[in-house]
This record gives structure tokens, C-alpha cells and sequence, in this order.
């Protein structure tokens, strides 16, 4: 409670979020329409030849998950990197987050989602492209592999998800069996704002979107548990909070839990040829042991980070942006 009541105060008396947008602004950012939404997307451009990337969020986060990494991956030889390295990075708000419309009714899954993406990258002249993402955003780059292998060259995610496993334990291995008693306390331990969203994500909009306080509360919890303490300055949370503020996302967000629940068990079954790569980061929520990774993906490379937790883009930028430039580079072209 110390540390909130300071933090709102500061928000109220000591934040300048103007300072905030201009940096943001500085960022190349457009919109456009698809599937009848409004998206707001970042295209920066690599400096020479340059791999396509589409980076996808997740909650409770936005295009801002990526602000720290863009210029690392479109400039790499302005940052200690090799120039051959450099990638034309997209990063699109998702529906409901950040500038992208608040869908009415029911909102997309993360497989229509990845159609959507597949379509953005078409619409800016990508027919193949790599993706990689984290959280939601994991997902949202797993769909894109699976149903748009011919065009993805590589698929590059922060987590495998939480688990979903309707098979006999007795076919797994050690380690996935304790994976998944590890993600099934984590849900009990942690997983209370997950059944939220997931059933009565609009009872709890309402209390967040009337209290600024509330919204603090409920997003900041996320950014300490999640991350490396001290992983963000004040300003960093802030800027991220007041997107969803002034934006009024937070109940459009949390929907999309509830259609991602909904999502068949037929499709979290799918294994990804594509492929794929993984960058572990001890602070995250719960680590998958490689022997998931290979059932559910076509694994070829898997890090472990000494430091780092959910929003790894933005607590170790440098990091995140060598482990991209090192996995992509074999599938150039």
C-alpha cells in the first residue's frame, strides 16, 4: 500500500505525460482497417536489407512492450551489432489494447487475431515475414505458424503459454508432468485475475475504468510479480498504465481472455513445424522443460537468460534484441 500511494501521487502531482507521447510520437506510427477494426500499428524500417518482423504483446501491456527494442532491431549496427542483422519491425496494438479500436460484441481470439496480422503484413507488402511475441502475443505467433506456415520463416516466442494437456500424463516425461503440476499451482497461487477476465471481465471494468487507483493496482501488481523487482523506473509504469487510462482498454483487453478460453482443444493440440525458437527468462511466470517445447513445436533453439521476467523486451532489451538477431539469422532471405 507505501509503495501505491506513492506511486499515485506521483502519477496525480509529478508525471509528465507529455514528455512520455512525444517520445512515443517519435516512433513511426500509423492505422489502418482490418477485419472492420481500426489498428495501430509501429513500421520502422531496418537501415539496408532488412528481415520483416512482427512483434505481438500481451497483457497487461501494448505496442509499449516493444518501444525499448524497435530502434536494436532496425539499426543493429548503430548498437554494437552486425548491420546484416537488421529487421523491418511491425508491432501492432492488438483489438482492444492500446490505439487499436475496442471491438463491440465479441472480440477476436488469437487465431483470428494472427489472420488479422497475416493481413497487415500483406497489406505492407510482406509476403514472408518472421513473428515473435510473448503472452498473448505467444499465441498470436503460434497461429500465425501454424496457419500461415508458407509465409512465416520462423516463429520466435518469450513462453509456450500455460499448458493445455488433454492426454494421458502417463505419455510424458518426467519434467512435463511436473510442468504441468507447476503451471496448475501457479493458476491456484496467482491465476484469481485470469478467471476474472476470463468469466466477468466487463464486472471488473467497470470498478477499473471509474478508479485510476483501481487500474494502478491492477496492472502494477502484474508488473512486480512478473519482472525482475525494480525492472521499471516510475515513469516506465506510468506510461504504460495511462495508455490503458486515457484509451479506456482495460475492460476491451481483459475480453479477450474470455474468447481465447473458448478456443477449441483441438487447436492447442496442433504442433508448429515452423521453425521455432524460445527465450526463457527466470522471472516469468512458469518455464516449460524442452521436452514440451519439442512435442509442441518444432524446436531448434532455446535460451536461458540469467535475468528477465514477462516484459523481457523492456527489461532486457539488449538482451531480447541479440537473441532475435542470432535466431532469424538463418532464415534470411
Amino acid at each position: 500500500m507505501d509503495y501505491l500511494r506513492e506511486l499515485a501521487a506521483y502519477w496525480a502531482d509529478g508525471f509528465d505525460w507529455a514528455a512520455q507521447e512525444a517520445a512515443l510520437n517519435r516512433l513511426p506510427r500509423y492505422r489502418t482497417t482490418l477485419g472492420g477494426l481500426g489498428i495501430h500499428f509501429v513500421h520502422a524500417r531496418g537501415k539496408g536489407p532488412a528481415l520483416p518482423l512482427i512483434l505481438s504483446h500481451g497483457w497487461p501491456d501494448s505496442f509499449w512492450r516493444y518501444t525499448k527494442v524497435i530502434s536494436l532491431l532496425t539499426d543493429p549496427g548503430a548498437h554494437g551489432g552486425d548491420p546484416a542483422d537488421a529487421f523491418d519491425v511491425v508491432v501492432p496494438d492488438m483489438p482492444g489494447y492500446g490505439y487499436s479500436d475496442r471491438p463491440t460484441g465479441t472480440a477476436p481470439d488469437s487465431i483470428a487475431v494472427a489472420g488479422l496480422w497475416a493481413g497487415l503484413m500483406a497489406d505492407l507488402g510482406y509476403q514472408r515475414f518472421a513473428a515473435a511475441g510473448g503472452d498473448i502475443g505467444s499465441g498470436v505467433s503460434r497461429y500465425l505458424a501454424l496457419d500461415h506456415p508458407e509465409r512465416v520463416v520462423a516463429v520466435h516466442r518469450m513462453d509456450a503459454g500455460l499448458p493445455v494437456y488433454f492426454g494421458d500424463r502417463a505419455d510424458l516425461t518426467p519434467e512435463e508432468r511436473e510442468f504441468l503440476d507447476v503451471a496448475a499451482r501457479w493458476g491456484a497461487d496467482e491465476g484469481a485475475y485470469a478467471a476474472m477476465h476470463r468469466t466477468k471481465p466487463q464486472t471488473a471494468a467497470v470498478g477499473l475504468n471509474d478508479s485510476p487507483a483501481g487500474l494502478l493496482a491492477w496492472i502494477v501488481e502484474k508488473m512486480r510479480a512478473w519482472s525482475d523487482r525494480d525492472a521499471f523506473s516510475r515513469d516506465e509504469i506510468l506510461t504504460n498504465v495511462t495508455i490503458y487510462w486515457l484509451t479506456g482498454t482495460i475492460g476491451s483487453a481483459m475480453r479477450m481472455y474470455r474468447v481465447n478460453g473458448a478456443i477449441p482443444p483441438a487447436q492447442h493440440a496442433r504442433r508448429v513445424e515452423v521453425p521455432s525458437g524460445f527465450s526463457l527468462f527466470p522471472a516469468d511466470l512458469v518455464r516449460p522443460p524442452r521436452a514440451w517445447l519439442d512435442r509442441m513445436a518444432n524446436t531448434v533453439r532455446v535460451t536461458e537468460h540469467p535475468r528477465g521476467g514477462h516484459f523481457a523486451p523492456f527489461e532486457q532489451p539488449g538482451a531480447y534484441a541479440e537473441e532475435l538477431r542470432e535466431f532469424f539469422r538463418p532464415y534470411r532471405y
